[in-house]
């Protein structure tokens, strides 16, 4: 959008926009809107196309040469079959809520398949089996506790998982073989655990740990006596593993961790001496997934390049003749080798188009796409390719971030930042129809930085935010809008900030912190009080979140926390905020936006509240987010823009 266009459009914005008066709350659908305006026709007849952009990711290859993906016709993403490279989606399940997860059992072919469904974002997920034939679904667990980390046997006929049924805070390993009329207990534990794969010969699991993002540990279970041993022990020694797969002959172990490295290093670990080799020994980045073909004769490994991903084949026996596949820009996800042993499937996506699925053959390296996803009749062309870029802080340190920066034009234009959750999550370069409509259709240009803490860049980084230096990631944001006022295309005077989960958090503390520098901002899902969200959250992730923010129970701990959560100083807040949150949210519990929304209410400060009542953390359903979204663009519009 050129400058007098904008500015024809900033004037036509104040007449429709300045009037209206703010609506009591409302109902609308699944909506409970409390100080959002009703939404004008020339925002969700312009952002109909984008928000009608699609993706399809890989969930597994069936029996007969053909994959299932995961994509959205309707509502909400639901399982398709794909026959062959650009073949038709075939439609297979067609629920209210998502689906993802989905696995086929080698013994039933392709007859049927697997699958984990939520209801109402409360992350409560159910495994099922789906028979192709009858088009019905079958529940196989108990309908209430939390199920997770599918692992199919190879040979078909069984699949384990992980449960919270027993108390709701542990996860056991479970088995359920095909004709049994329930699942069995294999392993009680306690903590967060999940199998991560099956023997070649089906007799033993690979299970992993999770403490933390800075520590867990593997082992090997024997589901007959539930006899356990260890992979790699190293006691007294914090190692964080990565993905992790059997070799194809058993006798190893190949994993990815940060032992005696900043990074996570493919390792091979040989099952009966003990010794390890690690493959990767001088990359200064980390190695992501792991996979192995399942006639053991290839290893595929995708490395993270600063929020971009490489992708490595190797035969398995000689791991360091690995060669790079020749890829776009982007992210893969999603390591999957065909039945066959010829193929290896992915899902890439990159910044200016959505998540598809691809192939790679083994032999010729060559290259095919499987699925073509649409992007509302856009013109591609005109979507922007952000710029990594880095900028210093406080204390020396350079932060990463990713520019979107509008075409054309000569004056300074405003800029939205947007933070990341987690924290220990990453800002990728990865397709958003919601950031490409702010660059084009708002002139906007929009900064995603990866303050310290983020992962990505090893774990000193990842470190450098944990309990007491939680701050240090707040400052992080004013050394960004610093490097704002430097660049005489950003106009410094008009800036806001948005961000999800913990990036809503750092919403509220950059609003606190940095005020008179900001002019609004949007807060998704997020934390506003420490202790109370430590206190709330399901008892399932309290210790993990524990291990990052630090300890509410501990008196001098809390003291800490409560000091710098927002409500502590949400009297500062005099800039327009809008809160957005689900009913069900499991992470975060809608208690957290409440408790915001009412007291910076109190500041006189104008604040806009949307709950959806069916989703959790974070909008999955198509009807939901596009309001959310198009309430979004409208709060930047009244309180940026202008």
């Amino acid at each position: 959008m050129n400058a007098p266009t904008l500015a024809a459009f900033a004037v036509f914005a104040s007449l429709t926009i300045a009037a209206a008066p703010v609506p009591a709350p409302r109902t609308v659908g699944t909506l409970v809107l409390d100080g959002v305006p009703d939404l004008p026709e020339r925002i969700t007849a312009r952002t109909m196309q984008y928000q009608n952009t699609r993706g399809a990711t890989l969930a597994d290859w069936d029996l007969e040469g053909g994959i299932l993906v995961s994509t959205r016709f309707g509502e909400t993403n639901q399982l398709h079959r794909v026959s062959a490279p650009g073949a038709y989606r075939e439609q297979l399940t067609f629920f209210k809520e998502p689906v993802s997860t989905a696995a086929f059992d080698a013994k039933r072919k392709s007859d049927g398949f697997w699958f984990l469904i939520d209801v109402g974002g409360g992350e409560a997920y159910q495994i099922h089996w789906y028979d192709r034939k009858s088009g019905m679904p079958a529940l196989l667990t108990d309908g209430k506790s939390r199920n997770q980390s599918l692992s199919p046997a190879r040979g078909g006929g069984k699949f384990a998982f992980a449960s919270s049924v027993r108390n709701g805070k542990d996860f056991d390993l479970y088995v359920l073989e095909n004709d049994a009329p329930r699942p069995a207990l294999v392993k009680e534990l306690e903590g967060q655990w999940s199998p991560a794969g099956w023997s070649p010969d089906d007799t033993k699991m690979l299970v992993a740990h999770y403490l933390s993002i800075n520590e867990s540990t593997l082992h090997i279970l024997d589901p007959a006596n539930g006899e356990m041993t260890d992979v790699n022990a190293m006691p007294g020694k914090k190692i964080a593993y990565g993905s992790a797969a059997w070799s194809g002959d058993a006798k190893s172990i190949f994993y990815s961790s940060d032992e005696d490295s900043d990074f996570l290093r493919l390792t091979r670990w040989d099952i009966a001496t003990g010794k390890k080799e690690v493959l990767t020994p001088d990359l200064p980045w980390d190695v992501d997934a792991v996979a192995i073909s399942r006639n053991g004769e290839w290893l595929a490994w995708t490395v993270n390049e600063g929020g971009t991903t490489a992708l490595w084949l190797a035969p398995a026996a000689k791991p360091k003749n690995a060669k790079k596949v020749a890829l776009p820009k982007g992210i893969v996800s999603g390591l999957a080798f065909d039945r066959t042993h010829k193929r290896l499937g992915f899902t890439m996506n990159t910044a200016t188009s959505p998540s598809d699925v691809y192939s790679v053959d083994l032999s010729s390296k060559k290259l095919e796409r499987w699925t073509f996803s649409e992007v509302g009749g856009l013109d591609a062309s005109r979507f922007v390719e952000p710029e990594l870029i880095e900028f210093p802080t406080f204390d020396g340190k350079k932060i990463p971030a990713w520019y979107y920066r509008p075409r054309g034009g000569t004056r300074a234009v405003p800029v939205v930042i947007n933070i990341h959750g987690g924290p220990e999550s990453q800002a990728t370069a990865a397709f958003s129809p919601l950031t490409q409509y702010y660059v084009n259709e708002l002139d906007v240009a929009v900064l995603v930085p990866n303050v310290r803490g983020s992962s990505g860049y090893g774990k000193s980084y990842l470190q450098l935010d944990n309990g007491v230096k939680r701050e240090d990631s707040v400052k992080d944001i004013g050394a960004l809008l610093d490097w704002v006022g430097t660049r005489p295309e950003l106009d410094k005077s008009r800036v806001a900030v948005t961000g999800g989960s913990y990036g809503g958090y750092m919403v509220l503390a950059s609003l606190i912190a940095y005020g008179d520098r900001l002019r609004c901002g949007v807060d998704v899902v997020g934390i506003s009080s420490f202790v109370t969200f430590l206190e709330n959250t399901e008892a399932y992730r309290r210790d993990l979140r524990r291990a990052e923010y630090g300890d509410e129970r501990d008196p001098e701990i809390r003291k800490v926390l409560e000091a710098i959560s927002p409500m502590a100083n949400a009297s500062k807040i005099e800039d327009p905020l809008f809160v957005v949150q689900g009913k069900n949210d499991p992470r975060v519990p809608f208690t957290e936006a409440e408790q915001i929304v009412a007291t910076v209410r109190k500041n006189g400060t104008p604040v806009w509240y949307e709950m959806a009542l069916d989703e959790g953390h974070g909008f999955q359903k198509k009807t939901n987010r596009d309001h959310y979204q198009n309430a979004t663009i409208l709060f930047l519009e009244e309180y940026l823009v202008k």
